[in-house]
């Protein structure tokens, strides 16, 4: 059984000082990891976690996630092998193939938004270049966000983690048999498993209402797997039934809940 680990997901979106802060204030709160999106309208992740690289000593660095249209596989793996030799192997390459919203966006960079296989077939392409570039010397770790059936089995043939990209009222069951598909087609490759909470407590605010689409009560009657809530020891037991019963080991919270996850972080790290 993997030890637990936690990490932020934040965005550089107020400015360099608050974004150091951010980044030393993740470290100093014992998360091992700070996640950045990927979004033409927020600053670039590379840069942005090139620079909290550079303010922290231990934290990890990670995309969360690099979207496939916006960038050549090439590209995208010149700047992800080139964030971890800068690192010194501290960052965490995330892919994934980016939401519906971003063929406009991949409009504008002049690339195209593609078919969900080519996509995917870009994120698979970025992979083998990342591989290669890293050679014998160095790995960079590729979470990929998987969602379909193509995607879960891309995740099990390369991806040193994965994280779910299913509905926020994906059921248990069904989240468990994804990672048991995953595992079994992985023939024995050792995937981490991760999951990003996006409520921390009984409260959605209104602008991660706007984008998961559901309110509190509805997170709550379907039993939610993208909310915590209760006590630190609520959420510690929630946290340590959702291991071994899901084989999640890897938690990320976004930045918003970044104090009052602390405790949970403090409790459960390493363990």
């Amino acid at each position: 059984m993997r030890a637990f680990r936690f990490g932020v997901v934040a965005a550089a979106q107020e400015g360099g000082a608050a974004w150091r802060d951010t980044a030393r204030r993740a470290e100093e709160l014992g998360y091992a990891t700070l996640l950045s999106p990927d979004n033409i309208h927020l600053p670039t992740p590379t840069a942005a976690l090139a620079m909290a690289a550079a303010v922290t000593t231990r934290l990890r660095v990670g995309s969360f996630v690099m979207a496939s249209p916006l960038r050549t596989a090439r590209a995208a793996a010149w700047e992800a092998h080139s964030l971890t030799t800068l690192t010194e192997g501290r960052f965490e390459l995330g892919l994934g193939t980016g939401l519906p919203a971003m063929r406009e966006q991949a409009e504008e960079m002049g690339l195209p938004y593609g078919t969900g296989p080519e996509r995917l077939d870009s994120i698979s392409a970025t992979i083998d270049h990342v591989r290669r570039l890293d050679g014998d010397d160095v790995h960079t770790p590729v979470m990929l966000a998987a969602g379909g059936p193509r995607a879960r089995r891309l995740a099990a043939a390369k991806a040193d983690i994965v994280t779910l990209a299913g509905g926020v009222l994906t059921p248990r069951e069904e989240f468990a048999a994804h990672v048991e598909e995953i595992r079994s087609a992985a023939a024995g490759r050792d995937i981490d498993v991760a999951m990003n909470i996006f409520v921390v407590g009984d409260h959605v605010p209104p602008w991660i209402r706007g984008f998961i689409g559901v309110d509190a009560e509805t997170l709550v009657e379907h039993d939610s797997l993208t909310m915590l809530r209760g006590s630190v020891d609520d959420m510690a037991a929630e946290l340590e039934r959702r291991r071994t019963e899901l084989g999640v080991s890897y938690v990320s919270v976004n930045a918003a809940f970044m104090e009052e996850f602390a405790p949970v972080v403090a409790r459960l790290s390493g363990t």
